[in-house]
């Protein structure tokens, strides 16, 4: 992936870290977000692990499929730090990988962490429950936090969005393309609605509407459209087929894979 600043390295994975938190992840945006640039350095690499989780026992779950790859880190030994390689989880995207991490901090050893009432006192819990070998590392992602001003995601992740009223009864689901989530897709009856304009046009897609027939089209062709709230919503399947693109479903992690 090409370099990225900062801010675009926050903004990129804010979606993905909010949508996380709303589904019920005990990790504050702004800890999670330092976390991922210290772990990272700021690159988000292809095998999408931003936390330095490691294969362990090996096994998988519905977020981890046994992937994995094998690189040089670093680890605090004996007051000194010392160079080695170890196989880290490789995930199919961002989402996946926070999923897989909330797993990891539900086991009690991080019964802290979970507890934790500021982003200051769960950085110092991730320290104190052993999640780093470095012994600044608190410390460090408090530095981040203050730095780039990431408490300001916090409210977003507790903020609660309804579904649209004609797709009420819906499951939401997250819609994933390059491993992050680009928007909020809208399961009912085997069908997964997705706002046309605003997931179409990030795709690079020419969105319009046809007043007459209460339709949105893609790329001039006309699809199938539920209005609510102003915002027309089509088949994700439809959208995708018409940009040469296709939409897969992962069952295991109630998500669509956009390819």
């Amino acid at each position: 992936m090409a370099a990225l600043t900062r801010d675009q390295f926050f903004a990129k994975l804010a979606p993905t870290v909010i949508r996380v938190r709303r589904e019920g992840s005990t990790m504050f945006p702004s800890v999670r977000l330092a976390q991922n640039l210290l772990e990272t350095g700021g690159v988000i690499h292809s095998w999408n692990n931003l936390g330095g989780i490691k294969v362990g026992s090996g096994q998988v779950n519905a977020y981890w499929q046994g992937q994995a790859v094998v690189k040089g880190t670093w680890e605090y030994v004996d007051g000194r730090n010392a160079s080695t390689r170890a196989a880290f989880r490789a995930y199919k995207s961002v989402y996946h990988f926070y999923k897989d991490s909330d797993l990891l901090l539900a086991n009690p050893r991080y019964d802290r962490v979970r507890r934790s009432m500021t982003p200051e006192q769960q950085a110092d819990m991730l320290q104190a429950s052993g999640y780093a070998t470095d012994p600044a590392y608190a410390s460090k992602l408090k530095s981040i936090m203050q730095r780039y001003g990431l408490k300001r995601y916090d409210a977003a992740g507790t903020k609660k969005v309804p579904n649209p009223s004609m797709l009420e009864e819906a499951e939401s689901v997250a819609v994933l393309h390059d491993g992050l989530v680009m928007t909020d897709g809208y399961l009912l009856r085997g069908v997964t609605w997705v706002p046309a304009r605003l997931l179409g046009e990030a795709l690079g897609a020419e969105i319009d509407w046809v007043a007459a027939t209460k339709q949105a089209t893609v790329n001039g062709q006309a699809l199938v459209t539920v209005l609510s709230e102003s915002t027309g919503y089509v088949p994700i399947r439809d959208l995708a087929a018409v940009i040469g693109m296709t939409a897969s479903w992962d069952a295991s992690a109630r998500a669509v894979l956009l390819d």
